[in-house]
C-alpha cells in the first residue's frame, strides 16, 4: 500500500507530496489535475500512462522529465523518471533496476476509468491485457515466456515486412523462430487458460451483484488466438505465404481474446429445464439448442446491452479480478505455512460518479471496502464522501485546484 506519494512535473502537477490512506478521495473540477494523480500512480506501476504513451505528452511544458516516487508500507520505495525522449530510470529501494516488471510486482494497479468503458467494442488488446494482468500477478512463469514470445514475434514480423520472398537462409531463420514461438505459446496458453478458469466463478459473482437480471445469460469465454490442438509452428508454416503477403503474423498468443456472450432467457430456461429432467452430459447444451430451435447460441453482449449495462459489465470484469487475486495469494501462503507478504493491490477509480449510477457505485465501493486493497478515486463533487466515510475508517479526502492538492481537514 502506498503510504506517501511524490510527483514532479507531470502535466499540471509541479510538486505533489501527500500522505495516503487505505481509501483516498480526490475532488476537483475538470482539468484541475485529479486524473493526473491517478496517471502518476499508474505510470509508476506500469511504466506507461493510460492517457498517452509518449512521455513528452505528459511531462510538464519546459521540463525535461517527470518523476513519481512512492513509499510503501514496510518501508519499500519505488521511483520512476521519464525523459521526453522516453528514456526511463527505475529504482527500487534506492537501487537502479532495469525491468518495469520489478516495480509492477511491488505495486499492482487496477484501473477503472471512462477510457476503459469501450473495451467491449474495441480491438482485442485491452481485453487480452485484462486477462494478462491477472496471469502476470498469479503465475511467476508467465512473464518471461511472454517477453520471449514478443521478442521473437517482433523479429518475425520485421522479416515478413521487408521480404516478400525468403531466401533459404531467411527461411531457416524463420523456421527457427517459429519453433521458439510455438514453445512459448504453449506455456502462455497454459497459464492463461488456468487463470481464466479460476476467474470464471468470480466474474459470475460480480455479474450477480451488478447485473442480477442477466446473471444466467452472460458468460465469459477465452480464445487462444490459434488452434491449440496443433503446434503453432506447424500452423505458421502453413500460413507463411499469406503472412508474407500481409507483412505480419496473423495467428498466435498475440491474437488471444476474451469475450462476454449473451443468450436469451428462454434459452437459459430451456437449459435449466433440461438439466432437471435428465443427467447433463457435455453434449446437453447442443441438444437444448435443437430442442428449443435456437439459431444463435451466443451473441456478443456488446450488441445486446445498453450503454449503461455495458458500463456495469466492464466494471464487473475488473472488479471480479481483485478477490481472485487476493484469494489466490492467501491460498498460496497457507499452502507453504507462511503469512502473506505480497503487495497490496491499488484500485484507481476515475470519475466513477459520471459513469455509474448510485446503486452501482454503492455496490462497487462496498465490495472494495471488504477487500484488502487501497483505493484512489476521483470525483467532480464531494457527494460521494458520506458513502466513503460509512464504508472506510479514516479515509483521506483531497481537493485539487490548478495542480495543487490540499488535504481536507
Amino acid at each position: 500500500m502506498i503510504e506517501r506519494l511524490q510527483i514532479s512535473n507531470l502535466r499540471n502537477l509541479t510538486q505533489v507530496n501527500l500522505q495516503s490512506a487505505a481509501c483516498n478521495v480526490v475532488i476537483g473540477a475538470n482539468g484541475s489535475g485529479k486524473t493526473s494523480l491517478l496517471e502518476a500512480i499508474f505510470l509508476l506501476s506500469r511504466g506507461k500512462s493510460f492517457r498517452h504513451h509518449q512521455p513528452k505528452r505528459y511531462i510538464q511544458h519546459h521540463q525535461t522529465s517527470a518523476t513519481v516516487h512512492a513509499k510503501l508500507n514496510g518501508s519499500s520505495t519505488l521511483a520512476i523518471q521519464k525523459q521526453a525522449d522516453a528514456t526511463t530510470l527505475l529504482r527500487l529501494n534506492q537501487a537502479t533496476v532495469y525491468n518495469q516488471s520489478v516495480l509492477t510486482e511491488q505495486l499492482p494497479t487496477l484501473l477503472i476509468d471512462p477510457s476503459t468503458m469501450d473495451m467491449l467494442e474495441q480491438g482485442s488488446a485491452s481485453r487480452r491485457q485484462l486477462l494478462d494482468w491477472l496471469v502476470f500477478h498469479m503465475k511467476q512463469g508467465f512473464h518471461p515466456q511472454w517477453v520471449a514470445y514478443q521478442r521473437l514475434l517482433k523479429q518475425r514480423n520485421s522479416l515478413l515486412k521487408r521480404a516478400r520472398h525468403l531466401t533459404q537462409v531467411q527461411l531457416a531463420e524463420l523456421h527457427s523462430w517459429d519453433k521458439g514461438l510455438s514453445s512459448h505459446a504453449a506455456l502462455i496458453h497454459h497459464y492463461r487458460e488456468r487463470i481464466f478458469m479460476e476467474w470464471q466463478p468470480y466474474f459470475a459473482d460480480s455479474i450477480a451483484q451488478l447485473l442480477p437480471a442477466y446473471a444466467e445469460q452472460l458468460s465469459l469465454t477465452y480464445s487462444a488466438g490459434y488452434d491449440t490442438s496443433v503446434a503453432l509452428d506447424v500452423q505458421l508454416n502453413e500460413r507463411l505465404e499469406q503472412d508474407l503477403q500481409l507483412g505480419y503474423t496473423r495467428i498466435g498468443n498475440h491474437r488471444a481474446d476474451i469475450h462476454v456472450h449473451w443468450r436469451s432467457s428462454d434459452f437459459a430456461a430451456a437449459i435449466s429445464s433440461d438439466s432437471k429432467s435428465a443427467t447433463v452430459d457435455s453434449n446437453n447444451l447442443s441438444q437444448v439448442e435443437v430442442n428449443t430451435k435456437q439459431t444463435v447460441l451466443k451473441e456478443q453482449a456488446a450488441n445486446i446491452l445498453s450503454r449503461g449495462e455495458k458500463k456495469l459489465l466492464i466494471t464487473a470484469l475488473r472488479l471480479s479480478q481483485l478477490p481472485l487475486l487476493l484469494n489466490a495469494e492467501q491460498t498460496a501462503d497457507l499452502s507453504i505455512g507462511e503469512c502473506s507478504t505480497r503487495a497490496t493491490p491499488v484500485v484507481l477509480l476515475d470519475d466513477i460518479t459520471a459513469e455509474l449510477d448510485s446503486t452501482a457505485i454503492e455496490i462497487l465501493l462496498s465490495t472494495l471496502a471488504t477487500l484488502p486493497c487501497q483505493v484512489f478515486m476521483t470525483s467532480l463533487t464531494d457527494d460521494i464522501v458520506p458513502l466513503v466515510k460509512e464504508l472506510w475508517k479514516n479515509p483521506s479526502v483531497f481537493h485539487v485546484k490548478q495542480g495543487q492538492i490540499f488535504p481536507t481537514q
